[in-house]
């Protein structure tokens, strides 16, 4: 496991200083690419919760879709942080999203006293756009070493499995 860790430990490495090296420009161009991709998927239309990370500069700009969820009457779901844990809670507006403060980390997300719906209490969620630091051309994801989305993906299986068990009027389906 030791070495499976340092693995990616390297790979971390590298793809930082990678990414380091792609002008701000260019990571614009690819956002806009990715975003409008994304957009036109049919999973993505047929979505009605979705939860979005809120990007850094090294990743791929979300902005475009916060918007294109919030204007689409969609509920639209962003990371809270707190200590090793992540929940995703609801962002109510682009006033809202404008509004939010930043974090240590630069990113803005809802204080801890702000208290917001959260995705996994109220329905689950249709997609999650996840953050990642390199993809493999099977769509392993590399993140960014904190576990984050990997233990809240593990949360969603729960759910979901959970959820498959019991219909909307208390049988259990089998």
């Amino acid at each position: 496991m030791a070495t499976i860790q340092t693995a990616k430990a390297v790979m971390r490495k590298k793809c930082r200083h990678t990414l380091s090296l792609i002008p701000d420009e260019d990571k614009i161009r690819q956002s806009e690419i990715i975003s409008r991709k994304l957009m036109n998927l049919p999973e993505f239309e047929a979505s009605k919760r979705i939860s979005i990370y809120l990007s850094t500069t090294d990743e791929v700009r979300t902005e475009s879709i916060m918007k294109k969820i919030l204007a689409s009457n969609k509920t639209c779901f962003i990371p809270h942080y707190s200590g090793t844990s992540m929940k995703m809670v609801a962002l109510k507006s682009l006033e809202d999203y404008e509004n939010l403060p930043l974090t240590n980390w630069n990113i803005k997300q809802p204080s801890d006293d702000d208290i917001r719906t959260d995705a996994l209490e109220t329905g689950g969620l249709d997609l999650i756009v996840m953050p990642g630091l390199a993809f493999s051309l099977a769509g392993a994801r590399l993140g960014r070493g904190k576990g984050y989305y990997d233990a809240y993906l593990k949360k969603c299986y729960e759910y979901a499995a959970i959820t498959r068990k019991h219909s909307n009027d208390g049988i259990l389906e089998i």
